[in-house]
Formats: C-alpha cells, structure tokens, sequence
C-alpha cells in the first residue's frame, strides 16, 4: 500500500531545498505550498515571473495536485495562459509520480523563452524603426517621383494659387486708386476737395477733363480781355499824344 503521506513529506523537503528563497509553505492540512519562479536576466537585465501554488491531495501523487498561478510580473494574458496549459500538460504526462519539481522546471524555461522572445521582439522593433528612418532619409533626397498625373495636379494648384494672388493685386492696386481719387471735385473751373463728390475712376477722369477745358476757356478769355483793355489804352495814348502835338 502507498503511503502518501510519506511521499508529500519527503518531496516537500527536497522542495525547501531546491528552492530555499521562493519555497513558502502555506498550510500543511491540506499541504499547501508557493514557488516563486524568475526567468534569466535578458539583454538588458529584465526578468519574468510568476508564482505558483500548489495544494497536495490525499492521494498525491496518483492523484494531480491542485495549481494556480497566484502573482506574475512582466507577463501577458497570452503568456499566462500558455503557462497554465503547460502545466496541465505536464501533470498529465508525470501523474502516478511527484511532480512539482518537474512542473517548476518545465515554467523556469517556458519563462526563459519569454524573455528571449521579448529581446527577439525588441531588435525586430528596433530594425523595424531603422528602416524606416533609412526609408524617410531617403524620400528627403530623392523626393516624390515625378508622374504625368502628379505633375498636372502640381500645376492646376500652382494656377489656382497664381491667379488668386493676381486677383488679390489688382483689387488692391484698384482699391489704392480710388483712395487716391476719391477727394477729387471740380467747380467753377479749379480743383477743391469734396469728398462726397465723386464714385469712380471714371467719373473722376472726366471730370478733370471738363475742369481742364473749363479753365482754359478761362484764360482765354481773361486773355481776351487783356489784349482788348491795352488796344484802348493805346488808342488813348495815340488821341493824347496828337491833341500834345497841335
């Protein structure tokens, strides 16, 4: 007949042995016990872990013993769960014999292939942004390739913005001529300001014109004038100067 009990006793001391710094006993009816399992440092000194309870039943180890995984650090769901479904495996595999050793050891490299797994990801990550940044070097100096279709579409916008820019001079340039226009009057032959006098360029022009002719019809006249006054007073000076000499 198996003595159980005996079988418990003698693996729990190999146990505390084996792993003196993470073997924690919890209970001992029914035995219940923790191991702490840490993977090997990676690349950069980073570990995984997690740590396993175990619970004996009374006919351990013909019957599989109770586990669960109580803490972890550094571990996804995902591994996590690859943990717990290699341990059912395990225990299937070892049941009729003590098993906690094997089950400890078969996580210590589960874990182990972890981090090598997460340095993997890493460098795959790290050529990843190499790339990239060699791709992005690239585009800098060489540019976007000139095509028929890209090179229309450069050129209809580069029209579209020309001609806004046309459109806005000329509204200014109009704009600055009205400013300068637009104090301008004409009356009674010469230039006084009134705002209020004139609309546009056109008006103003004609204006001037009208103004111009106006004011020479002016001189002429005054011109007219002078030259009729001085033919009197020379025909005066003519009547005196004969009157003088009789």
């Amino acid at each position: 007949m198996t003595d159980y009990s005996e079988e418990q006793r003698n693996e729990l001391e190999a146990l505390e042995s084996i792993y003196p710094d993470s073997f924690t006993v919890l209970s001992e009816n029914p035995t219940t016990f923790t191991i702490t399992v840490t993977s090997e440092a990676g690349e950069n000194g980073e570990t995984v872990q997690t740590t396993l309870k175990f619970t004996y039943r009374e006919k351990y180890p013909d019957e599989t013993p109770l586990y669960e995984i109580v803490s972890q650090e550094n571990l996804d769901d995902n591994d996590v769960t690859d943990i717990i479904k290699l341990l059912e495996q395990q225990v299937e595999e070892n049941l009729g014999m003590v098993m906690i050793f094997t089950l400890v050891s078969a996580v210590q490299e589960k874990l182990n292939e972890i981090v090598d797994q997460i340095k993997t990801r890493r460098e795959e990550e790290k050529k990843q942004k190499e790339r990239e940044a060699e791709e992005e070097e690239k585009q800098r100096f060489h540019g976007t390739p000139v095509t028929i279709e890209n090179f229309l579409n450069w050129k209809a916008k580069f029209d579209a913005e020309l001609l806004e820019i046309k459109r806005k001079k000329m509204k200014e340039e109009e704009q600055a001529g009205k400013n300068k226009l637009s104090d301008v009057c004409v009356g009674a032959g010469v230039l006084f300001v009134d705002p209020s006098c004139l609309l546009n360029g056109e008006d103003v022009y004609s204006a001037l014109v009208n103004s111009c002719l106006k004011w020479i019809t002016t001189l002429t006249l005054l011109t007219s004038s002078f030259w009729r006054k001085l033919e009197t007073v020379w025909r005066l000076m003519n009547l005196y100067s004969k009157k003088w000499m009789i």
